[in-house]
């Protein structure tokens, strides 16, 4: 009999924590296969801080590294600096990287650290209850925002695709979505291409990838995606911001 599916051998056979219809497991994936297609699980290292994928050391069969809360450009910065050879990945949220972490993704991107970020955006805090993120969209309903956001109280999203384009460190920057086959194949092969660049030297890559939160979004996991593709992709748009 033909063999048409086998698990990622970057991939581990644990029972994943996550909510049902959570994208996490999907990303989870599509990071396997880009290691295992690129030959580079002995020398791959991930850096999980904390958020939902607090526990991604025992999803992942390549070296991983806890880190305190928004510190995992620092970390990473740290581990590739000392071990060069290594190809490193940040795994990030996005009330981690959006908001405690600002400034570690910032700088680590403007010095043009050749590290890569995988940047699961999903519009709120999702482990610690479902409060507002940075990048909950104006009228979002959330646990700290229960009339929704305004602009007049909690100002407006940030788009960090938008922001780290525009430094000079940055080489890849790229925002995809996990809500439909194409889109995921589409993240799947941008993830592949930012470990690329980091093994060519190209400095700084990040891809940013759209995800539901449907226990947060008090949906089902089918109108979650409905409300991915509705509401987060016009105010998020896919695509390259610099290449």
């Amino acid at each position: 009999m033909k063999k048409i599916f086998s698990k990622p051998a970057a991939l581990s056979g644990e029972t994943r924590h996550y909510c049902p219809g959570c994208t996490h497991g999907i990303i989870h994936r599509i990071i396997a296969e880009a290691i295992d297609e690129l030959g580079i699980l002995g020398r791959t290292i991930g850096i999980a801080p904390v958020g939902c994928a607090v526990f991604a050391y025992n999803y992942f069969e390549c070296d991983m590294q806890e880190a305190a809360h928004g510190r995992a450009p620092a970390v990473a910065t740290g581990i590739k600096r000392v071990l060069p050879e290594s190809v490193v990945f940040t795994y990030q949220g996005d009330g981690d990287l959006a908001a405690i972490g600002t400034a570690e993704t910032v700088h680590a991107a403007a010095r043009g650290e050749n590290i890569t970020v995988i940047f699961v955006n999903n519009c709120i805090y999702g482990m610690t209850g479902g409060q507002m993120a940075p990048t909950s969209l104006i009228g979002q309903v959330t646990q700290t925002t229960p009339y929704g956001r305004t602009r007049e109280n909690q100002g407006f999203p940030i788009g960090i695709c938008e922001m780290i384009a525009t430094l000079e460190g940055a080489s890849f920057v790229k925002r995809c979505a996990a809500d439909s086959v194409t889109h995921v194949k589409d993240a799947k092969q941008s993830i592949k291409t930012a470990f690329q660049r980091q093994i060519d030297n190209a400095g700084f890559s990040i891809v940013e990838v759209l995800s539901t939160c449907p226990t947060n979004w008090g949906m089902t996991p089918e109108k979650a995606l409905e409300w991915l593709r509705d509401s987060m992709i016009p105010r998020f748009p896919l695509g390259s911001f610099k290449e």
